[in-house]
C-alpha cells in the first residue's frame, strides 16, 4: 500500500516565503534614512542656531538701534508696535488685500480690552461680547496706516441731522501732541460707509472741527465694519490709542460698549508708539535669503523687525523635476494611485497650508526666547496641534553694554527636510519594490520549473509498478546537468536493474522446474528399480519414503510451471460467451464431492450472467477461490458462493468464516509465491500461485479481484468484478 502525503507547504512556497525575508532590505534602509533624518535635522538645528547667533553678533554693542532715546521696555497691551510698510497703501479699494502679509502682525482686542468711559460709567464689563476688533499699525514715507477689523452685531450709523458726533458707532483717536504737553481726541463717525471726515473734539466732545489730516474709508464687511485711516506721522507724539464706540439702541443711542488699546487716556498711561530703528530693517534684511524667517525682539519679548513667513521658511531647497524627462504616464497612474496610498499609511506628507497662532501676536513667547533673554542660546522643535508640522526655533541674546538687550528668533519648519526624507523613502520603496518583485518572479518560475521536474519524476516513479505489482513502465532519463537529472538518471539505472532482477525471479521457477524435473525423474526411475530388487523390509520403508518425497517435490516442480504455463496459455486463447449461472452451480456441485466434510452454498439470480471468457479458466479460477476458501475456514462453517449482475459488470465473491486478513498482507495476496498459511496446515506443499493464478485468469477476462475482511463476521470475502457480454 502506497501512501501519499499532500504537503500544502510546496517548493514554490517554501522558495517565496524565504525571499519574503529580503523585506528586511527595505527596513534596514528605512532606518538608514531615518538616521540621516536625525543627522540632517541635527545639522539643520545648528544652521539655524548659526544663523541666529550670526545676526545677533551684529546686533550686539548697539543699544542705540532698539530705540531713538533712553531704553525702556514695551507695554503688551497699551504699547502700538509700529511695523515698516514696504510701499503705499491704496485706501479707497473698499477692501484690505493691499496689507498682504501685514495682517499676521494685528492683534486683537475684546471684552478684556473694556474701556469705561463717561459716556457708559456702568458698562465696565458687559454681559456678553458683542464688541471685538483687530488692529494693525505700520509707517510708510513720513505717515502712519492703521486698520481695523470690527465685530459688531448691530451697526448704527450718525444722523445726517444730528449736531454730536458721539451718538453712533465710532472710532476715538487719542494722541499725545507733538509737543507732548497735551493730549488731543479725534472722531470718526460716518453717516453711512464712505470716506473717513474726522472731528477733532474737546472733553465731553463738544465743539467738533473737523480735521483733514487724517483720511481713509469706512466700509461694512460680514460680520461687522473695516476702517483704514492714515495719519501724518507730524501730527504724533509718542502716545497713541484707539477705542471702538459701540451703539446699539438706534432710538436712544447710548454707547453700550467700548474697547479700547488703553485703560486710561492720560500722557503717563496711554500707549506707546515703538517705531523700530532704519538700521535694523536694513541688517535684518541683509539675512533674510536663507530660507528662514527673522525676527527681532527685545526685553519684553516685543517683536521689533520681522523678515520671511514660516509657511515658506523650509530651510531645504528642493530641486524641481520639471526640467527632467518626462515621466511615463503609467508609471505616473502607478505612483499616485497604488504606490503613494501605500507609502503614505506610515509616513506623513507636508502641507504649508498651516496657521501658526503663536506668532500670530506682537509679542514673542517660548522656552526658547525666555532662554536667550536670560543670556542662554537655544533651540528646540515645536509641533502644531493643529497638524503635523514641526517647526525648528532658534533664539540667541543680544548683548550692549552687559546687558541683554533683546534676542534674534530664527524658525523654520521641518516641511523640506521631511519632503527631501518622504523622496528618499520612496525612491528606495521603489527600487525594491522593483527588485523584490524581479526577485520573487524569478524564484517562483524557477521553484515553478524545479517543481515541475519533481513531479515529472515522481509520477514516472509512481508509474513503474502496476496495480499488480509488477513493474511495467521505467523511467526516461534526462539530459539536465543538474542534482535532479542525476537523480532521474541514478532512478533509470536502479529501475532498469530492478526490472531485469524481477524477469529473473519471475522465469526462475519455470526455469527450474524445467531444470530439476529431469533428475527427479532419474530418481524416480531409480527409486522403483531398487523397489524391485529389494527384499527386506526395512529396505522397502526408506524406498516408500524417498518415493513420497519426489511426490511430493513433483508436485512442488508442476506448481512453479503452473503459473507459466497458464500464462502462455491465455495469451493464445480465444474468448466466447459464456453464461455463469450455468458454470457456477456445476462447479460448485463437484466441490461438494470434492470436499464431503465442507458446506457449500450457492446464492445465485436465476437470470443469465453473460461474459465474455473461457468456461474452462472460469472454473479453474473458482478452484483455487474455494481451495483458499476451504483451507482458511473453520470448521462446521459454510463457505458462500455469490453471483449478480450489477450494472454492466458481473460479479462473483467466495466468502468463507475464519480468520481476518493480516494487514501487512492485504495488498500483496495475490502476488506470486506469497503464501500466509500457518505452520500447521503446511501439510502440503503452497507456494502462493493459487491466488496468483486467480489474479492471472480475472485480469485476462479484463475484471479486477480483491480480498477484504467480512463485515458481518469474523471471516474473508474474495471479490471477483468482470464486464458483461455486449456482443
Amino acid at each position: 500500500m502506497s501512501l501519499s502525503f499532500r504537503n500544502p507547504f510546496g517548493i514554490r512556497f517554501k522558495l517565496v516565503f524565504l525571499s519574503s525575508f529580503l523585506l528586511v532590505i527595505p527596513w534596514l534602509g528605512y532606518q538608514y534614512i531615518l538616521e540621516m533624518e536625525q543627522v540632517l535635522r541635527r545639522g539643520q538645528e545648528q544652521i539655524v542656531l548659526g544663523t541666529a547667533q550670526a545676526l545677533a553678533t551684529a546686533l550686539n554693542e548697539r543699544p542705540e538701534l532698539f530705540d531713538e532715546g533712553s531704553y525702556t521696555p514695551a507695554r503688551s497691551s497699551e504699547d502700538l508696535y509700529v511695523y515698516p510698510i514696504f510701499s503705499a497703501l491704496s485706501l479707497d479699494d473698499g477692501a484690505l488685500t493691499d496689507w498682504g502679509e501685514y495682517q499676521q502682525y494685528e492683534v486683537e482686542f475684546g471684552d478684556k480690552d473694556q474701556l469705561r468711559t463717561s459716556l457708559n460709567p456702568s458698562r465696565y464689563y458687559g454681559s456678553k461680547e458683542t464688541l471685538s476688533f483687530r488692529n494693525m499699525v505700520g509707517e510708510h514715507n513720513g505717515s502712519l496706516y492703521a486698520y481695523f477689523k470690527v465685530v459688531d452685531d448691530e451697526i448704527v450709523y450718525r444722523s445726517r441731522d444730528a449736531l454730536s458726533v458721539h451718538r453712533s458707532d465710532f472710532l476715538e483717536i487719542t494722541m499725545l501732541s507733538k509737543q507732548g504737553n497735551e493730549i488731543n481726541r479725534y472722531v470718526i463717525a460716518p453717516h453711512e460707509p464712505e470716506f473717513l471726515y474726522p472731528f477733532q473734539v474737546e472733553d465731553g466732545y463738544n465743539n467738533p472741527v473737523h480735521e483733514d489730516r487724517i483720511s481713509g474709508q469706512w466700509y461694512e464687511s460680514n460680520d461687522g465694519y473695516e476702517i483704514e485711516l492714515q495719519i501724518p506721522m507730524d501730527m504724533l507724539g509718542d502716545r497713541l490709542g484707539f477705542a471702538i464706540f459701540d451703539v446699539d439702541d438706534h432710538i436712544q443711542r447710548y454707547v453700550d460698549r467700548v474697547v479700547a488699546t488703553y485703560e486710561v487716556a492720560d500722557a503717563e498711561r496711554l500707549g506707546s508708539l515703538r517705531l523700530p530703528t532704519p538700521e535694523i530693517d536694513r541688517i535684518v534684511a541683509g539675512m533674510g535669503h536663507n530660507n528662514s524667517r527673522i525676527q527681532v525682539v527685545d526685553r519684553s519679548g516685543r517683536v521689533l523687525q520681522s523678515v520671511g513667513d514660516i509657511q515658506s521658511a523650509t530651510g531645504l531647497l528642493l530641486t524641481s523635476t520639471s526640467d527632467e524627462a518626462p515621466i511615463n504616464k503609467y508609471w505616473l497612474y502607478v505612483q499616485n494611485k497604488i504606490l503613494n496610498p501605500l507609502y503614505y499609511q506610515f509616513l506623513t506628507k507636508p502641507s504649508n497650508d498651516f496657521i501658526d497662532d503663536l506668532y500670530s501676536d506682537v509679542t514673542r513667547e517660548g522656552a526658547h526666547i525666555n532662554a536667550a533673554l536670560k543670556g542662554e542660546a537655544t533651540t528646540q522643535f515645536r509641533t502644531l496641534t493643529d497638524s503635523e508640522t514641526r517647526l525648528l526655533e532658534a533664539a540667541h541674546p543680544i548683548f550692549a553694554n552687559g546687558e541683554i538687550m533683546g534676542a534674534v528668533v530664527v524658525d523654520q519648519n521641518m516641511n523640506g527636510l521631511r519632503t527631501f526624507r518622504n523622496q528618499a523613502m520612496e525612491t528606495l520603496f521603489n527600487t525594491m519594490l522593483a527588485v523584490m518583485l524581479v526577485v520573487v518572479l524569478g524564484l517562483f518560475f524557477s521553484a515553478s520549473r524545479i517543481s515541475s521536474r519533481i513531479r515529472l519524476l515522481r509520477n514516472q516513479a509512481e508509474g513503474i509498478i502496476g496495480e499488480t505489482g509488477r513493474i511495467q513502465n521505467t523511467i526516461a532519463p534526462t539530459r539536465n546537468s543538474d542534482e535532479i537529472g542525476d537523480l532521474s538518471r541514478s532512478f533509470s539505472n536502479i529501475v532498469e536493474r530492478l526490472t531485469q532482477y524481477t524477469n529473473y525471479l519471475e522465469n526462475m521457477s519455470s526455469r527450474l522446474s524445467h531444470e530439476l524435473r529431469t533428475p527427479v525423474t532419474v530418481v524416480r526411475s531409480s527409486l522403483e528399480n531398487l523397489g524391485l530388487t529389494a527384499s527386506d523390509h526395512e529396505s522397502a520403508v526408506y524406498i516408500e519414503r524417498a518415493e513420497e518425497g519426489i511426490k511430493r517435490l513433483n508436485l512442488i516442480l508442476t506448481n512453479m510451471s503452473e503459473a507459466t504455463r497458464l500464462e502462455q496459455m491465455l495469451q493464445t486463447s480465444e474468448k466466447e460467451k459464456i453464461d455463469l449461472s450455468k458454470v457456477l452451480p456445476g462447479c460448485v456441485e463437484g466441490y461438494k464431492l470434492a470436499y464431503p466434510d465442507v458446506r457449500f452454498e450457492l446464492d445465485m439470480s436465476e437470470q443469465e450472467i453473460f461474459i465474455d471468457g473461457v468456461p474452462e479458466y472460469i472454473a479453474q479460477l473458482l478452484d483455487k477461490l474455494i481451495a483458499n476458501a476451504v483451507e482458511f475456514s473453520y470448521a462446521d462453517q459454510p463457505i458462500t458462493v455469490f453471483s449478480r449482475a450489477l450494472r454492466d459488470h458481473a460479479i462473483i465473491k467466495v466468502s468463507n468464516a475464519g480468520p481476518y486478513l493480516p494487514e501487512e498482507m492485504k495488498d500483496r495476496l495475490f502476488e506470486s509465491m506469497i503464501s500466509v498459511r500457518p505452520q500447521e496446515k503446511q501439510d502440503q506443499p503452497h507456494l502462493g500461485i493459487g491466488l496468483h493464478i486467480a489474479r492471472l485468469i480475472t485480469e485476462f477476462h479484463g475484471g479486477q479481484i480483491r480480498a477484504e475482511d467480512r463485515q458481518d463476521r469474523e471471516g474473508v470475502v474474495i471479490s471477483v468484478v468482470v464486464p458483461l457480454f455486449y456482443r
